[in-house]
């Protein structure tokens, strides 16, 4: 059962969170049905299809490309449910009613296939109390699985057994959450809210409480707790305003209702404020006010003493800040607990409290401290865990801390800390594994075969794994293999920006490559793989008047382009993130792209006023002729390439990419993102066992021409006096024209890569000397926003 086939999946309830997970699933290649009430009029499937095209307005989208929206199939409970037999999994979303749930469960029960596995995707409800309801023959193939919301984006998939669960149906489900859906998974047990939750929504819970103690405003407070503690930018209340405020006060309604023996359970309950929003109807986002709301342009917060919004404008103090920007953590906790500033004192009180729970909840919650910080972090988008920020800054130093402030009644509850806590350890993560409290002893990773896929797994602190031998390594680049005749190569710049140093390294790497290896991935230790070319030196060559040198730059980028794309061994590009402009260019050259589901990929440069010159709009004129075949309408081929470039597009999937054919139809998209590199290798192994050869040159190629041209620029006059685009917009839209078609020749003429990045460079060149592009340039790398001159 490990090796779990699941070709069809049911999912039941078309609520947000039911709609969300289906469309993940048919991202995926999953064939899904999509189950709720029939309605009472019209339509029988009406209730699901108003949830199918609610899907299409949401943002951030469920879908990896609209072109899914119609692969989900809609089904009722009154007339479907023999649909059921066929499902392989059944994900049970329905909203969080114990006494719901268990009526579906009765209906669902004669059509659950023998080997078909049934999950909950319940947020807090109990898991053994819903197995009751089954029968015991499908009691050992059913679990809980708590997606996070959004389902596509949220790595976070939290899995918790029932007491008859088969450990087998857990492995198989925890390979296809991992491998298929893309998710990092946690095993959390039986309790209330989970792990990601139980301590997530306390944390929320202790800033609330500190908030009003030590008289801070909620602007403030989002200011403190956010970015600048490696947490997402709507930090704790525009978070609650995101979410919902209605659904927050559920949340901690739940808490109160099911944890009443919990030594915190007298603040487990929404705040008056809070309560007196609601009744308002003031819920947060999608009610357009809730703590935060916006007048005109401008955005107002609520004031409690004051009982109406003011404007947002109070942020950290300078000398909380410089606390704040110290990189030692011991130094910072420190510093924050000593400090009479009340933004530091609130800041030591948050955290103190969330260690003090966090640490005397572990052993109910979660196997190990590992499952716990890795909930936080990949369920609430913090860079770091609880304990392993109490671990970085000195376990046995807060430990002490936390004590004191306990017999001086600072904290939020008297309970003691566990006896592990203070018995001499540095903290609960180590190379060999991470503490788990029901063993006393650090338990390793999971042997699950799936995490095979994964060369660096998502580490917490402590863990270290092997780098890799290096074969060389610059200021630039670093090259390195694991003894399995696979090379890869990664950029050490910042956003893996490409600098004379890269284009260096690329080629000498491909050297090092054809001679002692099977084939080479391009692959970055962390996002982005690329954000393009390093502007900042292109334009100090520009504006100190060496012509030369920067065209010779441009010359050595095609060059290195060319050098990947005719490679004697392949060279797999293994995308994560942005890859754009010059990182765009690159893997457009490799022999074969795996691009993780969020690859965002595009050829932007004409937000700088510039046109892609890496080779990039070479090879879409060629992929063009070759679309178009003998005779055929090259043009045709260019139109949508021209608007994605001319626009600069970006995808917003690596499913979208190949739609817009940046990505070819042979590349591949995998959906966990710490797959990547052991797919891309074993695409180099696949190419090199079938005998790789690089393409022969293209030396004839058919292209648009002047008549292509002419067209493009009737397209852009439209455009330009409609007042969609400026004046500069339709220079460089019409160079980006001139290069696609093959520059001012006839119709059908036939040309050579040469020829085409000739025109590329000189266009590029060209623009690049303009005062608007310099001024779109510069403004771009002052303020990493476009400017539309």
């Amino acid at each position: 059962m490990s090796h779990l086939r699941i070709r069809k999946v049911a999912v039941l309830g078309a609520g947000v969170m039911g709609a969300q997970i289906a469309a993940h699933l048919v991202n995926a290649g999953v064939d899904t049905v999509l189950f709720d009430l029939p309605a009472k009029e019209g339509d029988p499937n009406g209730i699901v299809n108003k949830a199918l095209a609610g899907l299409l307005k949401l943002s951030p989208a469920p879908y990896a490309s609209k072109s899914l929206a119609g692969s989900i199939t809609p089904a009722n409970y009154g007339q479907h449910l023999e649909l059921l037999e066929g499902c392989d999994l059944i994900i049970e979303a329905i909203a969080e009613r114990m006494d719901w749930k268990l009526d579906l469960y009765k209906k669902i029960g004669p059509h659950i296939a023998p080997h078909a596995v049934v999950a909950s995707n319940t947020s807090g409800l109990s898991i053994n109390a819903m197995a009751d309801a089954l029968d015991a023959k499908v009691q050992p193939r059913f679990c809980g699985v708590h997606f996070f919301n959004p389902p596509r984006y949220m790595h976070l998939a939290e899995l918790i057994p029932c007491k008859n669960t088969d450990k087998a149906v857990l492995e198989g489900l925890e390979s296809f959450l991992v491998s298929t859906l893309g998710k990092g998974v946690v095993y959390a047990k039986d309790t209330p809210n989970f792990i990601g939750n139980r301590i997530g929504v306390f944390s929320i819970l202790s800033v609330i409480h500190h908030t009003q103690a030590f008289g801070l405003g909620f602007d403030e407070v989002d200011a403190l707790t956010g970015p600048l503690l490696g947490r997402p930018k709507s930090a704790t209340f525009r978070t609650s305003d995101v979410v919902g405020l209605d659904t927050m006060a559920h949340v901690i309604k739940t808490m109160a209702d099911t944890l009443p023996e919990d030594p915190w359970h007298g603040y487990f309950q929404a705040p008056a404020w809070q309560q007196a929003l609601i009744a308002k109807g003031a819920l947060g986002q999608k009610a357009g006010a809730g703590i935060f709301r916006k007048v005109g342009k401008d955005i107002m917060v609520l004031d409690v003493e004051k009982q109406d919004y003011r404007p947002a404008d109070r942020a950290a103090a300078p000398e909380v800040l410089e606390i704040l920007k110290i990189r030692n953590p011991a130094e910072k906790f420190a510093k924050l607990r000593e400090s009479q500033h009340p933004q530091a004192q609130f800041l030591w009180a948050c955290f103190r409290d969330l260690f003090h729970y966090t640490a005397y909840h572990l052993k109910n919650i979660a196997e190990t401290a590992r499952d716990v910080d890795l909930a936080i972090r990949w369920g609430y988008g913090w860079q770091q865990g609880p304990f392993e920020t109490w671990q970085a800054a000195g376990w046995q130093t807060i430990a002490g801390w936390i004590e004191e402030d306990r017999k001086a009644g600072k904290t939020m509850a008297d309970a003691a800390l566990p006896g592990w806590v203070s018995d001499g350890r540095a903290g609960v993560h180590s190379a060999e594994g991470s503490y788990a409290p029901a063993s006393n002893a650090m338990i390793a990773r999971s042997s699950n075969p799936v995490y095979d896929r994964q060369r660096f797994k998502d580490p917490v602190l402590g863990e270290v794994y092997p780098q890799g031998e290096t074969v060389f390594e610059t200021d630039a680049v670093r090259m390195w293999h694991d003894g399995d005749g696979v090379a890869v190569l990664s950029f050490k710049t910042k956003m893996h920006t490409v600098s004379d140093g890269v284009l260096s390294g690329i080629q000498q790497a491909i050297d090092v490559a054809e001679k002692d290896f099977t084939g080479l991935v391009i692959w970055q230790p962390k996002e982005p793989f690329s954000a393009g070319a390093d502007l900042s030196g292109a334009m100090g060559s520009l504006q100190a008047g060496k012509l030369d040198e920067f065209e010779a730059m441009v010359a050595n980028f095609q060059a290195t382009s060319q050098r990947i794309k005719y490679s004697l061994v392949p060279v797999v590009a293994a995308v994560r993130g942005l890859a754009l402009g010059g990182g765009c260019e690159f893997q457009m050259h490799s022999a074969r792209t795996v691009a993780a589901l969020e690859s965002y990929i595009g050829l932007v440069e004409a937000g700088v006023g510039l046109l892609p010159a890496g080779g990039g709009l070479k090879e879409i004129a060629l992929r063009a002729a070759q679309a178009a075949g003998p005779g055929g309408d090259v043009f045709a081929q260019l139109r949508p390439y021209f608007e994605t470039v001319a626009m600069g597009k970006v995808s917003t999937s690596a499913v979208e990419a190949k739609e817009s054919k940046l990505l070819r139809e042979g590349d591949l998209v995998v959906f966990n993102t710490f797959e990547a590199l052991h797919v891309a290798k074993g695409q180099v192994r696949a190419l090199a066992d079938a005998g790789y050869r690089p393409p022969m040159p293209a030396r004839q190629i058919p292209v648009a021409g002047d008549v292509g041209i002419a067209t493009f620029k009737m397209m852009l006059v439209n455009m330009l006096e409609g007042r969609f685009i400026s004046k500069h917009d339709y220079e460089v839209a019409s160079r980006i024209a001139t290069v696609l078609c093959g520059g001012e020749v006839d119709r059908g003429a036939v040309v050579d890569e040469d020829w085409l990045l000739k025109l590329e460079r000189e266009h590029f060149v060209a623009l690049a000397q303009m005062p608007k592009t310099q001024e779109r340039i510069m403004h771009t790398l002052k303020t990493g926003k476009p400017l539309r001159n």
